[in-house]
């Protein structure tokens, strides 16, 4: 019999990173993707935003994910999907109707990838111990957002370098996406060979939702939910809206409000240094809640999170020329997102806590979705209102709502800290 926290350092980092990298692509990179294909910004955040519907919608299928087979046969087909709808814009890019077949295979992969979601952290609240799943938050959250920094850094960095070799964005992209394919394919493979299959070995049955309406009633009956619901929708307001505008304001021309980087620069700022400090920032989260609970680290993860967009708007209104504060704006924002993130994350688990905690957990996360969506989806409109030093002091704004609602969130002060008396 398998038993729980069994190789567990062996399968999360790959499990996470192949969740990340499909939501990246879908929502990130897809927006670099069509500012180099010549759409303009308002098309771009509104359409790439909508790509988000799926992950806000998942709560309505995720009982599917706990009623029918595993939720490691669910990952991994929809896994390989995904790897298909990749390889598929690459060969749709060069079409005169690029724009709207594009769009069409994101939104298969959009839906395959949130219900990949939904799979994977099924799987990981059923394989890991309440102790091991708060220390493997932070290099859970490292290794997604590992993915999101190798898509919005590494892959745009390619297609940077694709674009200078052959002059020719179009053959650029289309290349780029095919090998991100390829590279999609490759975590699918890993992950059938790494992950064990724990719901053959474990009775986990007995937690499967009788129905569907059960699942949603006994969801919005927890205590204190609208206060959280409040919270999980206001905890990103700022930086949802920021990681839709931030690249597209590294790319665009001065006379534009931009700082005119080339898309090989950006994708070095975010692959290299975003990498080292992303993952300093979420491994050291998960290590200080396991140490210390959820409570202690709240408030300090929460400023991490939001603090540096002020970097962004000093950036926005003097328009520097300066790379060094580029990169240190960067690094600082990566960090913080990292460690911020973390809270986020065992919040989340602490929600979904009880029956039909997968379900819950992907009704919760949908609710997370809709906090990004709807303000990335607005965001290219704002800024095309506010200008570039206009929006990024709006963000810097919306961060309040979040923190206002702080002091009334109810749960355990020491949730996700380990146990002194259990072992590692």
């Amino acid at each position: 019999m398998i038993k729980k926290d069994k190789w567990a350092w062996g399968w999360v980092p790959p499990l996470y990173f192949a969740e990340g990298l499909p939501n990246v692509i879908i929502a990130s990179v897809s927006v670099i993707m069509y500012k180099q294909l010549g759409i303009n910004n308002t098309d771009i955040t509104l359409y790439t935003g909508l790509l988000y519907l799926p992950w806000v919608l998942k709560p309505i299928w995720s009982p599917v994910v706990d009623l029918k087979s595993t939720k490691r046969n669910w990952f991994l087909v929809m896994q390989l999907l995904i790897a298909v709808m990749f390889l598929a814009v690459g060969l749709t890019v060069p079409t005169q109707m690029f724009f709207v077949t594009t769009l069409a295979c994101f939104w298969v992969a959009a839906f395959a990838s949130a219900t990949n979601d939904i799979a994977s952290d099924g799987y990981y609240m059923i394989g890991l111990s309440e102790k091991k799943q708060s220390f493997f938050v932070g290099i859970r959250s490292t290794f997604y957002r590992l993915a999101m920094v190798t898509g919005s850094g590494l892959i745009v960095v390619l297609a940077g370098y694709l674009e200078e070799m052959y002059g020719d964005n179009t053959k650029a992209w289309s290349y780029t996406m095919i090998i991100t394919g390829l590279l999609m394919l490759l975590l699918t493979v890993i992950n059938f060979f790494t992950t064990p299959k724990f719901e053959s070995s474990l009775e986990i049955e007995t937690e499967k939702p009788k129905a569907f309406l059960e699942v949603f009633t006994s969801f919005f009956k927890k205590p204190n939910i609208a206060v959280a619901l409040a919270f999980i929708l206001t905890y990103r307001l700022g930086e949802s809206q920021l990681a839709k505008v931030a690249q597209l304001f590294m790319l665009d021309d001065l006379s534009e409000g931009g700082l005119a980087i080339s898309t090989e620069n950006v994708g070095i700022i975010y692959g290299v240094v975003g990498l080292i400090t992303l993952s300093a920032g979420g491994i050291l989260g998960g290590i200080l809640i396991s140490r210390d609970g959820l409570k202690k680290w709240m408030l300090p993860m929460m400023l991490s999170l939001n603090v540096p967009n002020v970097l962004y708007a000093i950036m926005a209104v003097t328009q520097t020329k300066s790379l060094v504060f580029v990169v240190a704006t960067v690094a600082f924002e990566q960090f913080g997102y990292g460690f911020g993130f973390a809270a986020f994350l065992m919040y989340l688990i602490y929600i979904a806590e009880g029956a039909s905690k997968t379900s819950h957990y992907a009704i919760a996360t949908g609710f997370m979705a809709l906090g990004a969506m709807l303000p990335g989806m607005i965001s290219g409109a704002v800024q095309n209102w506010l200008g570039y030093d206009g929006f990024f002091i709006w963000v810097v704004i919306s961060a309040l709502p979040a923190f206002l609602l702080l002091k009334y969130l109810q749960y355990p002060p020491d949730f996700g800290k380990k146990s002194s008396t259990a072992n590692d």
